[in-house]
């Protein structure tokens, strides 16, 4: 893309954006790690059984089979189904305790690249106990730990289940969606702006990109329908302190960071002053380490709070644009999953709607928070959109449910790596690429 004077001739779209009614979702307030995980598996349990229940009774009625209440009181190789919360064992998936014994240091582990090695196990648990899973069914759907399911079969004489059908909760109700103007939401991830090197020169052409500074009269026509831009996650990469390390107000070693930060703020100030700004933190972003990610704190936006469009939002965070609800995430919970499955990114976030939740593998391998009350990541209402950030590649597909639901999911790849971004059509949930050349 060259750069050239701004058609001024060219109007800006502006739509309605609504974030507020949403953002109680994954807020947590002053967090306490006193209470047990438990809990929070028992709320998804609890919460999820009905709508499972409602399924795996319409889907297995017609052969007449019983439910049975607890999964310690299956008996008999008489067909049944019952219904709990998957877990995965492993010996690929990573141990805290080890990792504490071989390091005596609590930091962030580098998880492997897949928890599957051929020595997995599938359990089935709810309140009462859990039973071992067997059979080729459980080969043919996608598992993941915490995900809440029905399973259908019988007892073998050695004490474990033998898996015949699978049956999950299936996609929530949806609103209906009442955006008509032809529009874009710009979804960007993983700046990386680094303490080296704060704003890249692709960063800066990406900017003018956005408020219609560079790029020919059909660039600027399009840019100019832009209405929003999201940057989900990663978006400054703060520098680790090494093992060991001990903070030394009189060393100053924080006035680079400093400086990388108040370098972003005025680098989205500029996207701020054009259009609407949502930011949700990612895993390498100065934010709290599990999951919801609380927004990002505002000291560190001093400028772009200036601007009324502006929003640092949870990671995940729902949010409503002209009438289409979306749902964002920095790509975390997708990465997990991936660990656990050859499916693609797009496919494995399709299939975290019809379980009904985005992070079931929260809190066994991805960390989160500890709730007591409720679990937030169950989907209560199915989005019209629903994107991950950070993705090595661009992807596109569409979750459709058994009552007319359907959703745009969408993978953001990571814009340090591949320069690219997407465009949303709000009207039509079509999505294409923008590759940023910095190229003169």
């Amino acid at each position: 893309m060259l750069a050239m004077d701004v058609d001024t001739t060219i109007p800006r779209t502006r739509v309605h954006h609504e974030s507020q009614k949403y953002e109680s979702e994954f807020k947590t307030g002053r967090r306490q790690y006193t209470q047990q995980f438990n809990t929070l598996y028992y709320k998804r349990l609890f919460t999820l059984r009905p709508f499972i229940l409602k399924h795996a009774q319409a889907k297995w009625e017609t052969k007449d089979i019983k439910i049975t209440p607890k999964v310690l009181n299956v008996e008999g190789p008489e067909p049944t189904f019952i219904i709990g919360t998957i877990f995965m064992d492993s010996q690929a998936k990573p141990s805290t305790l080890m990792q504490v014994e071989k390091t005596h240091w609590i930091s962030d582990p580098t998880p492997p690249a897949s928890y599957r090695d051929g020595t997995e196990t599938v359990y089935l648990e709810d309140e009462s106990g859990r039973i071992r899973l067997v059979g080729a069914a459980i080969d043919k759907v996608v598992l993941a730990s915490g995900v809440v399911a029905a399973v259908m079969g019988s007892e073998t004489a050695s004490g474990d289940f033998d898996v015949v059908d699978i049956c999950f909760a299936g996609m929530a109700a949806q609103s209906e969606r009442t955006s008509s103007e032809d529009v874009f939401v710009a979804l960007v991830s993983g700046l990386n702006a680094s303490v080296e090197t704060p704003i890249t020169l692709e960063m800066q052409v990406l900017a003018e990109y956005l408020c219609g500074a560079v790029g020919g009269a059909k660039d600027q026509q399009t840019s100019s329908k832009i209405v929003q831009t999201v940057i989900a996650g990663n978006i400054m990469k703060v520098p680790v302190p090494p093992i060991g390390h001990t903070e030394d107000a009189r060393a100053n070693d924080r006035v680079p960071v400093q400086q990388l930060v108040a370098s972003v703020d005025a680098y989205l100030a500029d996207i701020a002053a054009c259009m609407p700004l949502t930011l949700l933190p990612g895993h390498g972003d100065p934010a709290s380490a599990s999951l919801p990610q609380q927004p990002l704190h505002p000291s560190m936006f001093a400028q772009c709070r200036q601007f009324t469009g502006f929003q640092s939002l949870t990671n995940p965070a729902y949010f409503e644009i002209n009438g289409t609800l979306v749902l964002g995430t920095s790509g975390q919970n997708i990465d997990d999953l991936c660990r656990y499955s050859d499916e693609t990114p797009c496919q494995l976030a399709a299939q975290s709607l019809q379980w009904r939740h985005i992070a079931p593998t929260a809190p066994d391998t991805l960390w989160c928070y500890p709730f007591t009350e409720h679990d937030p990541f169950i989907v209560r209402t199915t989005p019209h959109v629903y994107f991950a950030g950070n993705q090595r590649e661009f992807d596109v597909g569409v979750a459709v449910g058994t009552e007319g639901q359907e959703t745009r999911i969408i993978m953001v790849p990571e814009f340090s790596v591949s320069r690219s971004i997407v465009l949303l059509n709000l009207r039509t949930l079509e999505c294409s690429t923008v590759h940023i050349d910095a190229c003169v």
